[in-house]
């Protein structure tokens, strides 16, 4: 039975989201498996320290003079932004990897889109936080809401995006071409 092709849209959407929530659910879930496998710890604190350094250089070159201390960064209005292993983006590269790895399409191109998705949501990562030194300076009464409801969420905005791009334009484009 076929799909409609009206509907296929949505039926990739649907998948997309499934996929997407059924990974945060199991990631959630073995959360503790994660934290205490040698592996996850070596590398999630591996992105952490890439993650502060780049994005402490982009603040002390271009916005504010901070102090740093370990993962830590000390704003002149007493504020403070830290690293933890939970700012790494750890989770969203495994959520990306997995949603393209599952996703239909031509292996070739797989093997050259994800580490390239992978890494711009690294860039977005090293983004966020320093959009949240600007929100720490300049709005710090938002800095909770700009995490927790803005700036988080935006890396979902980011991974359907290049969602997108995978399905609407390489997949489909190579099944065109080679029909």
């Amino acid at each position: 039975m076929k799909t409609n092709p009206l509907w296929k849209p949505f039926v990739d959407i649907t998948i997309f989201f499934v996929i997407i929530l059924f990974f945060h659910f199991l990631f959630k879930s073995f959360a503790s498996f994660f934290t205490n496998w040698s592996f996850y710890v070596s590398i999630s604190s591996w992105l952490e320290v890439r993650l502060y350094n780049e994005s402490t250089w982009i603040i002390q070159n271009f916005l504010y003079d901070i102090v740093k201390e370990g993962k830590t960064m000390f704003f002149e209005n007493d504020g403070y932004q830290r690293i933890t292993s939970g700012c790494s983006g750890i989770k969203q590269f495994y959520q990306y990897f997995t949603l393209i790895l599952l996703f239909p399409g031509p292996w070739k191109k797989k093997l050259w889109f994800i580490p390239m998705g992978i890494f711009i949501l690294h860039i977005t990562n090293v983004f966020r936080i320093v959009i949240m030194s600007v929100v720490l300076m300049n709005l710090p009464d938002y800095w909770d809401f700009a995490h927790d409801w803005v700036l988080r969420p935006f890396f979902y905005v980011v991974i359907f995006a290049l969602w997108w791009i995978w399905n609407d334009k390489i997949r489909i484009s190579t099944i065109l071409k080679n029909e």
